[in-house]
């Protein structure tokens, strides 16, 4: 945690001030308070709010309220205290101005095309043809050698339970679940393993499988067509498509008419980003 945060905590827990009773007439450039001169606005303490981590903003309203009107009038203490500011600070100030600037021009894009529409339509585009696909259900026990593998193939035909060999001898993370993998499609395990569940019928196990983590003894459980997944299903996952989508997209066409003159710094040694004197 932050010093930043511990400060800002510190004050939060111990002071607690009710809103005032005109809370409705508030707007963001009432004033709560002054710094010699310097006035501290509501807009300051919700911006202030905004920029705390999830659980921070999580917290009571009247604990936050405090908190930050005292961690503000704190701060322009110290602020009004510096006088002129260091190279380092104006530096790192404008990063964070251009920083803050950008991130908001690419909310905008990103909110900008992420309609419902948009999301149906990209559903649509991506599922609305797609054929069903056959899936698998297997569970595997991992060993180091063939002889093992071998060993627990003779086992399982004499009637072992395979759930139970697998928490026993397999090394590998699925063991302790009695070696299930769950449900997977085509290409999302290594060819010789996939070509080895595909030859099996369900419920039967395959002899000594060997790929590049070891050798294998595996079991189908269950075959499925799996068909288009439900579009709640997908959301988040079109989401997150769409919103690095329309940032890459806001960014390129920004760059395409952009006059970028770039100085040749072939000739710089990269180990210079640590000289921190050249900010000082």
């Amino acid at each position: 945690m932050s010093k930043r945060h511990n400060f800002l905590m510190g004050a939060a827990m111990a002071l607690v001030l009710a809103l005032p009773a005109s809370a409705e007439d508030i707007t963001g450039d009432t004033v709560l308070a002054t710094v010699n001169g310097d006035a501290i606005t509501m807009a300051h303490l919700v911006a202030s709010r905004l920029a705390l981590p999830p659980q921070y903003q999580q917290l009571p309203d009247d604990v936050l309220f405090e908190g930050l009107m005292e961690q503000l009038i704190q701060q322009t203490v110290l602020t009004q205290a510096m006088g002129e500011i260091s190279r380092r600070t104006e530096v790192q100030l404008e990063n964070e101005r251009r920083a803050l600037i950008a991130s908001e021009v690419l909310q905008g894009a990103v909110d900008e095309a992420l309609t419902d529409d948009a999301l149906q339509g990209a559903y649509d585009a991506k599922y609305a043809n797609a054929e069903p696909s056959q899936e698998w259900n297997a569970s595997h026990i991992l060993v180091e050698t063939e002889d093992e593998a071998k060993a627990l193939v003779e086992a399982l035909n004499g009637d072992a339970d395979f759930a139970e060999l697998a928490k026993e001898k397999s090394t590998g993370p699925s063991g302790p679940s009695g070696g299930q993998l769950g449900w997977f499609g085509t290409g999302m395990m290594v060819p010789a393993f996939e070509t080895a569940v595909k030859d099996l019928e369900a419920g039967q196990v395959s002899p000594p499988v060997q790929t590049q983590f070891g050798w294998h003894v595996v079991k189908l459980n269950e075959v499925r067509m799996q068909g288009a997944p439900a579009f709640e299903d997908v959301r988040e996952e079109l989401v997150a498509e769409m919103e690095t989508a329309a940032a890459d997209g806001a960014i390129a066409v920004l760059m395409e008419t952009a006059v970028i003159e770039r100085t040749d710094t072939t000739g710089i040694d990269p180990a210079i980003l640590k000289d921190t004197s050249l900010i000082d």
